[in-house]
């Protein structure tokens, strides 16, 4: 482990593809270190104004620079800092970097910028967890968030929730030193109140995780469906590239494949799943278990159907229903392969269900308009292909008989929207992009609300509210007045968590190892 008083180096912008790179130091030497490599002198340098000149490994002129320093306390760190702008040349880059170690400083680990800020009091844990945040963010949304966060408003509402709890604590810790006096300095009315107060304060935050999250992750969308339903086009053909695999073989598809696209300043996180069936296969087994996994955690699903085999519809309902959340998940439902179906009407085939031995011969039905949605048929002595790229009148009326079908079957999940396409030519993609759209339209930061976005900020404050709640049960039950007090020295604990004032080197290692080096 290094020391936070060593100078660290490292290239602040992205190698490659620019016209201009930033290397950046930071440390006590780090003005004499870069100065040593500097044509004019930085060490008289006004701080905060750029200086023309030139890098020099001795009588050799590595390039041509613009120097800014930036003097302690007044940094990012919190510590003497200097930037070099240089040509973004991976060789001048990758040059300076190394002519600076060679002067003494050393390589920065990833995120140790941002973390010696934080040491140095210049930003608590949130702060500088929602720089990365910032860097990350796709969509104005998750922009905007983070901007809110970096700028303190999730430390401003802990700080007030903590202060609170910690002058409550004080007066009550203050009664045991008076115990034998009998003495009541912290009113329990009074502290009843606070327990409300915060603990609304802390359901709120807990409550917005759902939305945090989806800001700054995106909405999960899950395609499932049997297999060879047309799951991994669809995901390609949503995401404009071969993302995934597509074989006519089923179970191509063995683990789950995630990839985003923004719609309409959302992002949503497309999960194409393993297809779903009875097999013995160990690993297609284990994908299988991932897409439950990952079909409990979507906020929308796509259940893929073929409509060439429509027999498979009443299983692969029944199948999700069992699975599906309709209080917390939205529903689609695609019918996939229309080209397929008006292809197969066209050339006089037989178009049946999987499962179903035959056709039924011509004028069995069973729906009410004439149709053989129920038989998984479809009469195919009409077809007409129409050749303007519109479905001809038989496809069309089959179409309308599965749709009516399908909503029949699914109607206990409330689908939001059952929609026929291609995904392999990309018929009604659109109409199926604005849904998915529409179903998260409510989505929104018209107001600068505090958001919880990082699984760690969520985590602590149920501990917290756990706590709390172990208080409020103990002032009921005439608690005595140290257990009570260790209660909520817990939940002030759980709190201190998330802005840093409690930490360790562990946690710090994994938040800000995250980070990118140069940041």
């Amino acid at each position: 482990m290094y020391g936070n008083s060593d100078t660290i180096c490292a290239l602040a912008t992205p190698q490659g593809g620019g016209a201009i790179g930033i290397v950046r130091l930071s440390g006590k030497e780090s003005v004499k270190i870069a100065d040593s490599l500097f044509s004019g002198s930085l060490e008289k340098a006004e701080p905060y104004k750029m200086v023309y000149g030139s890098l020099r490994d001795g009588e050799k002129i590595i390039d041509d620079v613009l120097a800014v320093v930036f003097r302690s306390p007044r940094s990012y760190t919190g510590e003497d800092c200097v930037e070099l702008y240089c040509h973004a040349s991976s060789y001048i880059e990758q040059k300076i970097i190394m002519l600076l170690i060679s002067r003494g400083a050393r390589m920065a680990e990833p995120g140790e910028f941002s973390k010696r800020a934080f040491l140095n009091g210049k930003m608590d844990l949130t702060q500088a967890e929602a720089v990365a945040d910032l860097i990350a963010s796709q969509t104005a949304a998750a922009h905007k968030v983070a901007l809110n966060q970096m700028r303190g408003g999730f430390s401003n509402e802990l700080k007030t929730m903590r202060e609170e709890l910690l002058n409550l604590v004080s007066l009550m810790e203050l009664e045991l030193d008076f115990s034998e006096e009998d003495v009541e300095f912290a009113d329990r009315a009074q502290l009843k109140r606070l327990l409300e107060s915060v603990g609304k304060k802390i359901d709120r935050l807990i409550g917005s995780f759902s939305l945090g999250n989806v800001i700054k992750n995106g909405v999960p969308v899950a395609i499932v469906g049997a297999t060879n339903t047309g799951k991994s086009t669809l995901l390609n053909a949503l995401l404009g590239e071969e993302k995934a695999i597509v074989s006519d073989i089923h179970g191509t598809t063995r683990d789950v494949i995630e990839d985003c696209v923004n719609l309409n300043g959302i992002t949503f996180r497309f999960i194409d799943t393993a297809g779903i069936r009875q097999t013995r296969e160990t690993i297609e087994i284990i994908g299988i278990e991932r897409t439950y996994t990952k079909l409990k955690q979507a906020s929308v699903v796509i259940l893929m159907l073929d409509a060439m085999r429509s027999d498979d519809f009443t299983a692969a309902i029944e199948n999700l229903s069992s699975r599906f959340n309709a209080e917390s998940q939205k529903l689609v439902i695609v019918l996939n392969k229309i080209d397929e179906l008006e292809a197969a009407l066209a050339a006089g085939a037989p178009v049946c269900g999987t499962a179903a031995p035959a056709c039924a011969p011509a004028g069995e039905t069973s729906g009410e308009d004439g149709s053989r949605a129920d038989t998984g048929c479809v009469d195919n002595g009409v077809a007409e292909y129409p050749g303007n790229g519109g479905l001809s009148e038989a496809a069309a009326r089959e179409i309308a008989a599965m749709v009516k079908k399908i909503k029949a079957l699914s109607s206990p999940m409330a689908p939001i929207a059952v929609l026929p396409l291609s995904a392999k030519k990309g018929e009604g993609l659109d109409r199926l992009v604005e849904v998915i759209a529409d179903s998260q339209k409510d989505i929104s930061l018209d107001s600068d609300a505090v958001l919880v976005t990082n699984a760690r900020h969520f985590q602590a404050l149920q501990s917290a509210k756990a706590a709390l709640e172990r208080v409020d049960e103990g002032l009921e039950a005439g608690t005595p007045t140290d257990l009570v007090a260790q209660d909520i020295r817990e939940a002030l604990y759980h709190i201190g968590t998330i802005v840093g004032e409690i930490s360790t080197e562990e946690i710090l290692g994994n938040i800000f190892g995250k980070f990118c080096i140069g940041k």
